[in-house]
């Protein structure tokens, strides 16, 4: 038993009204308990979407709330909140009342409108005609009970909906033609019948709503096509044996087999086995990556020839796909800013429209116009208008904008990041691991003597295969892959200086100059100087006396840096490098890549107020992996983390690349342009279909052209308005960006 906060009564959580705040829930003996308590704890101006309508919902009256995740979601009625809980198959939940609509709807069509195309309409009597109109106009109205369910105790809720207009209009000119039906009995004519508006109008609507059901849901096909990418069983060693498990079984530690063709179930390290994978399901990245031991593998990813063995490392909620679908579904979830405008307009628009068919109503009644005209009016203001529109333009939007970075590799986290994309003015790169792969490699092999270059390397890396500094595995990394490394002796380190040892018999050195003291360094200084002046380690050689070549590392460019910078340039972007590192090697990456403007030998609190004193000249973005780089990453208007970096750089990203091209960066403010581009077409459309056809349903027309919106004609433009928002956000599944051609932000 729970108690009830507002009267202390205990109730059953199971058949007990509830509520949530602060992410708790409250258990309720009725809804006026309910409403009282949360009508304290929220403020009466806080409000919040409908994430099935769209519609704005005050938190304080919203008519039903669920938690999912944490987070706390506002429905304006029990059809929203059983459609997003899935209680309700919304697009089955509105076929079938759409089949009922056009079995009774039909007749009735033929009814009101035959006579318009020369039909045979049979002859009733006007009593009978009412009878007859009702009998198929009232299956509709059951038909339709959502609306009435909704509109109606919203009204009385002062928060009325679309269902409240539709309620409103719908049932106005249903009972006033019954009263016109129960007078016709008596012989006495009283105004025109309007069933078949109501019921008509009840079609066209009940037809929107399956429609706008079928194209919302394809604004989720994102998120489907991230959940079908998963494995459905995996093959792991247990006691010795190889079994067939479901993947929600596997725990961290196993070790999973992956056979040839088949799909990796979890994220683990191989410990045994060689293949290439197909990874681009996650990271849009086409060509397929070899995998050996100590390599990490992703879940979801297809092995191609090869057989290997993985140790799990991250299961279920932990794995990069669950993330994924997490940060995307979070991202769909969220509000741009541009969305306060249609908030605070959608939040005032129901009860002006339901102030402007009253008055439109009296104003004709005034002006001496019957009844029925002064009805036709009332019923066609409330009909045509749609919320709905403006509510749905953001939000679908935003869905399909999400979905598409997502199937690039790109993740928004928000769609605050979504907006702002497209806003920077400026873009900062940190270096390593960013623009270059924070892995050194072996660039230059120079001989200066008699030694060839694998002699070279062999003597260098037989030295280095002791050593304990960072650059020594890049020696002896690519030596393993030219030549075989001889056994060395008497090895030494001098910190700071370089290493020696005996190689086949042979005193050897290497190191930096100090390391060569006493020695001729001879033509070895101009490579010295050039090689930099490259931004690069240099190291000479010496065998006894004689130095007898110079070998160089660094930290290479990642594959396509350099055309990622040329874009951001081509597109009016200032670029700009944003390191730790000293000044020489900086500008040498620079000029690499095309970056002309260098920030050196900063620390990572340093870099936070460079990025202010830059937020100075405009919007900017910060693209960053690191530790270091997470307070830049935090500081910048849009942070954007690359996805092989550290959690913590990746957790202060405003936006994450899953894989390391840098053109997603560019792609990612395509997308952003894009998105905003579409949001700005659907609330300029939602806006100017209200603002034109609320005051046409009123008819300000009438004494210019002696025409008045039919209710029925203003049925099913609002029925189709919000279709045609959704199906322009869906239009963006269209969208294409190429690396080699930029396009204009």
């Amino acid at each position: 038993m729970a108690r009830d906060p507002v009267c202390g009564m205990d109730v059953d959580p199971r058949k007990a009204v509830k509520a949530a705040h602060k992410g708790k829930a409250y258990y309720f003996c009725s809804e006026r308990c309910r409403d009282q308590f949360t009508d304290k704890q929220q403020p009466a101006s806080e409000t919040a979407t409908d994430p099935v309508c769209g519609m704005i919902v005050p938190v304080a009256r919203a008519a039903y709330t669920t938690t999912k995740d944490s987070r706390t979601y506002y429905f304006c009625s029990k059809k929203c909140h059983d459609t997003f809980t899935g209680k309700a198959d919304e697009i089955t939940y509105w076929r079938k009342r759409l089949i009922i609509a056009i079995i009774f709807g039909l007749p009735l069509i033929y009814l009101a409108m035959g006579e318009w195309f020369g039909l045979p309409v049979p002859p009733f009597r006007h009593h009978a005609l009412a009878l007859v109109q009702f009998l198929l106009a009232t299956p509709i109205m059951i038909a339709s009970w959502p609306f009435f369910a909704s509109g109606i105790p919203a009204l009385f809720r002062r928060v009325p909906n679309m269902d409240t207009l539709i309620a409103i209009g719908t049932l106005t000119a249903y009972f006033w033609s019954m009263v016109v039906g129960v007078f016709s009995l008596h012989g006495k004519i009283i105004g025109d019948l309007y069933f078949e508006i109501a019921g008509i109008l009840l079609l066209f609507i009940i037809l929107g709503q399956y429609l706008e059901a079928i194209t919302k849901g394809r604004t989720g096909e994102a998120i489907k096509k991230l959940l079908g990418l998963q494995a459905k069983t995996a093959t792991v060693i247990r006691n010795k044996k190889e079994i067939e498990i479901p993947i929600e079984d596997v725990k961290v530690g196993d070790l999973v087999v992956v056979k040839p063709g088949s799909k990796i179930s979890v994220d683990g390290i191989v410990v045994d086995g060689y293949s290439s994978v197909d990874e681009s399901m996650i990271t849009g990245e086409s060509i397929p990556v070899e995998k050996k031991k100590g390599d990490t593998v992703i879940g979801a990813t297809l092995n191609k020839t090869g057989s290997f063995t993985f140790k799990a490392t991250k299961v279920g909620k932990d794995t990069v796909l669950a993330q994924i679908v997490k940060l995307v579904e979070e991202a769909q979830a969220s509000k741009a800013p541009i969305q306060q405008l249609a908030d605070k307009v959608a939040y005032s628009f129901v009860p002006a429209v339901i102030l402007i068919s009253i008055l439109s109503f009296v104003v004709w009644t005034v002006l001496g116009y019957d009844p029925a005209f002064s009805l036709t009016a009332f019923v066609a203001v409330l009909i045509i208008a749609c919320p709905c529109a403006i509510g749905l333009a953001t939000p679908t939007a935003i869905m399909v904008g999400t979905g598409l970075g997502a199937e690039r590799g790109i993740l928004f986290k928000n769609a605050a990041a979504l907006q702002a994309t497209r806003e920077l003015d400026i873009v900062v790169f940190d270096k390593t691991g960013t623009l270059t792969k924070g892995e050194p490699e072996l660039t230059d092999i120079l001989p200066l003597g008699k030694h060839s270059e694998n002699q070279i390397l062999q003597l260098a890396a037989a030295l280095e295969k002791k050593s304990e500094h960072p650059l020594a595995e890049a020696i002896v990394r690519g030596a393993a892959e030219k030549v075989t490394i001889p056994v060395i002796a008497n090895f030494s380190s001098v910190p700071g200086k370089g290493v020696q040892g005996i190689v086949t018999g042979k005193r050897v050195k290497l190191g930096n100059r100090a390391m060569m003291e006493g020695l001729e360094l001879g033509n070895a200084s101009p490579h010295l100087q050039r090689l930099e002046l490259q931004g690069k380690t240099a190291m000479l050689l010496a065998v006894g006396k004689e130095i007898v070549g110079v070998i160089a590392v660094a930290d290479t460019l990642k594959d396509y840096s350099a055309a990622a910078v040329k874009e951001l340039q081509a597109l009016g972007k200032k670029v700009i490098l944003l390191t730790g590192d000293n000044e020489r090697t900086a500008q040498a990456i620079a000029q690499q890549v095309g970056i002309t403007e260098v920030i050196a030998g900063v620390l990572p609190d340093e870099k936070v107020e460079k990025i202010k004193e830059l937020q100075k000249q405009g919007k900017v973005g910060m693209v960053g992996d690191g530790i270091n780089d997470a307070p830049a990453l935090t500081q910048a208007d849009v942070g954007i983390a690359i996805g092989s970096g550290t959690d913590v750089a990746i957790e202060s990203g405003d936006v994450v690349l899953i894989k390391e091209d840098l053109r997603d960066v560019v792609t990612a403010m395509q997308i952003s342009a894009y998105t905003m581009r579409k949001i700005k077409q659907n609330l300029f459309w939602a806006f100017v279909y209200n603002i034109i056809g609320i005051p046409v349903a009123a008819g300000v027309l009438y004494p210019f052209t002696g025409w008045l919106l039919n209710p029925i004609i203003a049925g099913a433009a609002m029925a189709f308005s919000s279709v045609s928002v959704v199906t322009n956000s869906l239009l963006m599944r269209r969208f294409f960006s190429s690396s080699s051609e930029t396009k204009t932000i």
